[in-house]
Parts: C-alpha cells; sequence; structure tokens
C-alpha cells in the first residue's frame, strides 16, 4: 500500500467507520427528539388509572388534548403537590376535552403503593389522573427529560386533538409547576384552534378575554382597544 494510501486509511477511513459503528450503536432518540408544531412521540406504557393497571398509549387520547407531566420521583416532595394540585381540578380539564397523565421512570407497583399512601403522610391518596410507569425509561428519553441518574425532570408537554405538540416546558427538579398556567395554555390554544385568532401576553378566557385578529388592519382593533 502506497504513503498515501495509508495516510487516507489513516486520517479519513478509520474516523469514518468510527463514526458510523457509534451511530449505529447510539441508544439517542434525538431524530425523534420533540418539537412543537411536530407529532408529539409515541408512547405506549403500563398506568394506575384508578387503582387498577392499564396499558394507556397517545393514541387513546386522538380528538383530545393532553398534558403529560413529567415528574421525577414517586415518595418524594414537590411531585406530591404537583400531582394533587391536578387531580383536584382534573374535572376542569376534562369539561373542555382535555387528559392529564403523570409519568414517571418508577414501576406501576410504585406508583400504586403511593396512591394507596394517605396524603397526610406525603402520599397522593385518591387520584384522578392516570399515572404512567415509565420503568424502562424510553418515555422520559423519547421526550428529552431523562437526567443521566435515571429519572426525570419536570417536563411538561401539552398534546392536541391531533397529537402534534404545542408546547413543552421544562422545570428543574426543586420547583413546582401551575396547574391554572396548564389550564390556560389548553384554553388558549383550543381558542386559536376553533376561533382563528391568536392570545396575547396572559390572555385568560375569564379575566382578560381579548384576542387579536392576525392580519395588519384587523389587529389594530385589539391595539387600539388596549393601548
Amino acid at each position: 500500500m502506497s504513503f498515501f494510501l495509508k495516510q487516507f486509511s489513516r486520517r479519513v477511513l478509520a474516523p469514518a467507520l468510527t463514526a458510523v459503528k457509534q451511530a449505529n450503536f447510539s441508544t439517542s432518540t434525538a431524530a425523534f427528539a420533540p418539537r412543537v408544531q411536530k407529532p408529539a412521540p409515541h408512547f405506549e406504557a403500563t398506568a394506575v388509572v384508578n387503582g387498577e393497571f392499564n396499558t394507556l398509549k397517545l393514541s387513546d387520547f386522538s380528538g383530545k388534548y393532553v398534558v403529560l407531566l413529567f415528574y421525577p420521583l414517586d415518595f418524594t416532595f414537590v411531585c406530591p403537590t404537583e400531582l394533587i394540585a391536578f387531580s383536584d381540578r382534573s374535572k376542569e380539564f376534562e369539561n373542555i376535552g382535555c387528559q392529564v397523565i403523570g409519568v414517571s421512570t418508577d414501576s406501576e407497583f410504585s406508583h400504586l403503593a403511593w396512591i394507596n399512601t394517605p396524603r397526610k403522610d406525603g402520599g397522593l391518596g385518591k387520584l384522578e389522573i392516570p399515572l404512567l410507569a415509565d420503568y424502562k425509561k424510553q418515555i422520559s428519553q423519547d421526550y428529552e427529560v431523562l437526567l443521566d441518574d435515571g429519572f426525570a425532570l419536570r417536563g411538561m408537554f401539552v398534546i392536541d386533538k391531533n397529537g402534534i405538540l404545542r408546547h413543552m416546558s421544562v422545570n428543574d427538579l426543586p420547583v413546582g409547576r401551575s396547574v391554572a398556567e396548564a389550564l390556560r395554555l389548553v384554553k388558549a390554544f383550543m381558542f386559536a384552534d376553533k376561533h382563528g385568532e391568536v392570545c396575547p401576553a396572559n390572555w385568560n378566557p375569564d379575566t382578560n378575554a381579548d384576542t387579536i385578529k392576525p392580519n395588519p388592519k384587523e389587529s389594530k382593533e385589539y391595539f387600539q382597544k388596549t393601548n
């Protein structure tokens, strides 16, 4: 082999082959990473629903909005406050055609034990929303909230009735999320879907319901009213 071929093989072919091998065996799901305006990553797993084990998948909720709530771990501290808060207002989501689903990397057995623990002892008590068991960590990985320690950050994903991701946000571990804000977001996206108008900052259907017609001429109606 000539000197040129040896150098070409060492400097070009070898690194390229290494890259191909790493790509073929990578566990990354970056190609399917969640993106707003794109289809939400599919999920299917065992969940605790009304004290029973059932298989849930995203397609079960076709025609409805979904709020997918990732949380770090069962039997922790901020997590029960979030899940109880969403559970206590679950009817408000259901009444507008939206399902709230909690998910962590714990097993369904851990979920059930936590539900069966009284709230005064840090448990969940009776829960009105399903808890998905992402024991294999695939869902958390697909939604890009999985930490190296093996549990999820506080990700919240709003998925519309067509399975399209409309909102995504991720909190670090110490701070819980707002049920009121999640509900506001769902209502805002639903309003925009139905009416074709857009929702300005701090839009709220109950206290600040003015919207904007999204064109240069008609939008002035909103700006003249509010300024």
